[in-house]
């Protein structure tokens, strides 16, 4: 049987995600600890350079939903992946904070051409019936990208954190490259019908209009602007991501220096969470598409803040940090292709770049705010209880978001 395409573009997204997590979003946190102690560098300094990469991303957002609508995904993420690469490069010859910084960018402008946002549109446009899962399938690369983070903790330590950047740009590029090869428009561009179901029958004379299924509305960017749902959605995933990209800048650190673990023991904690992330997006897989998504979103939100109070008082306490872990990498797992499928479920799939493109300037509050908030309270404080809890607070209230958020018609 000759396979959907769609589910072709999944498997490349997902490796494109497997090598983004791997090198970057989970590692990050690698780079924050072993350049804190190697140059000194303050964790306000570090963590501004992670909160600049999400506003960048969220500036570009508009710019790039306007250029994946009307160009495609395809020139989109072959040039983010070469930019990604080509950061990595940089991110090895430095010898500054402005150095580091002007790393980050071009690391932070391949993240944008060929990560998240633009895979996850090329895949909307060819899902409906089975859009949670064909998202949770391809966000297991995403998963398991975090299965590899002490391979990249021990690159680390036995070739150095300089030599191990530089290879992560070369491996970045060398695959990425036929990954980012295999994305397409829209499935009607290419003779295809979208879940690769069969092409409806022409429609019989004397056919009523209340014998026909009433098509999906498609909202205009405009249109979705004016609803409530728009911003309520966008403000509860970014209450979600105050704690994901908090724990990915800081959780090696607190681990590190306030639990006692060395990089590679917290490595493993990282692990076990990735473990986890892969059975909350097994289980999206599950569900995703049977149950209400809002209210499997609040349910993770909630997840969300518990996992960071356990990680925050855990002190030495190894089955608290193991709860923490779980907890999160679950909630993460699963919310997370949610929140790309319910913004197409409510608004279709016309003008769903332009929207989720938009939604990334709301989304950014919480990317940039989690790291910055941990890392100066650290900074003032000595330690990551003050701002692990303000974060964990918040990530839990926005459960509310998600309840309210009802589709609009």
């Amino acid at each position: 049987m000759k396979i959907f395409y769609g589910w072709r573009m999944v498997g490349a997204g997902g490796g494109l995600q497997f090598l983004q997590a791997m090198l970057l979003q989970q590692a990050f946190g690698a780079y924050v600890a072993v350049l804190a102690e190697e140059r000194g560098w303050s964790k306000t300094t570090l963590s501004g350079a992670a909160a600049m990469q999400s506003a960048e991303s969220a500036l570009l957002g508009p710019v790039l939903g306007w250029l994946v609508d009307r160009i495609g995904p395809r020139a989109m993420i072959r040039a983010g992946v070469v930019a990604f690469g080509i950061g990595f490069m940089l991110l090895s010859r430095i010898d500054s904070v402005a150095g580091f910084y002007m790393a980050v960018a071009v690391i932070a402008i391949g993240t944008s051409l060929s990560g998240y946002f633009p895979i996850n549109v090329a895949v909307i446009r060819w899902f409906s019936r089975k859009r949670a899962r064909a998202l949770s399938a391809m966000n297991l690369g995403m998963a398991m990208g975090g299965l590899f983070v002490p391979i990249v903790a021990w690159s680390m330590l036995t070739y150095g954190w300089r030599a191990t950047a530089f290879a992560s740009g070369v491996v970045s590029i060398v695959v990425g490259w036929p990954l980012a090869s295999m994305f397409r428009s829209r499935p009607e561009d290419h003779g295809a019908t979208v879940d690769g179901d069969p092409a409806p029958p022409p429609p019989v004379a004397g056919t009523t209009a209340a014998s026909a299924v009433a098509p999906q509305r498609e909202f205009t960017a405009r249109e979705a602007l004016r609803t409530r749902a728009f911003w309520l959605l966008g403000l509860g995933h970014g209450f979600a991501l105050l704690v994901v990209t908090a724990v990915n800048v800081h959780a090696i650190s607190h681990m590190k220096e306030g639990l006692g673990y060395s990089v590679a023991q917290a490595a493993l904690v990282i692990t076990l969470l990735t473990g986890a992330q892969i059975g909350g997006v097994l289980l999206g897989w599950l569900i995703g598409d049977r149950y209400d998504k809002r209210y499997l979103s609040a349910g993770c939100m909630l997840a969300h803040g518990v996992a960071l109070l356990l990680l925050t008082y855990g002190h030495h306490a190894t089955s608290m940090v193991a709860a923490f872990a779980v907890l999160h990498g679950m909630a993460w797992g699963l919310r997370g292709p949610l929140m790309q499928a319910i913004r197409a479920d409510y608004f279709g799939r016309n003008a769903i770049g332009m929207i989720l493109g938009l939604s990334t300037l709301i989304i950014a509050i919480g990317q940039v705010a989690g790291p910055l908030v941990a890392g100066v309270l650290v900074d003032l404080t000595g330690n990551y209880r003050a701002g692990f809890t303000v974060l964990a607070l918040l990530a839990a209230s926005g459960s509310l978001l998600f309840l309210l958020a009802r589709k609009p018609v």
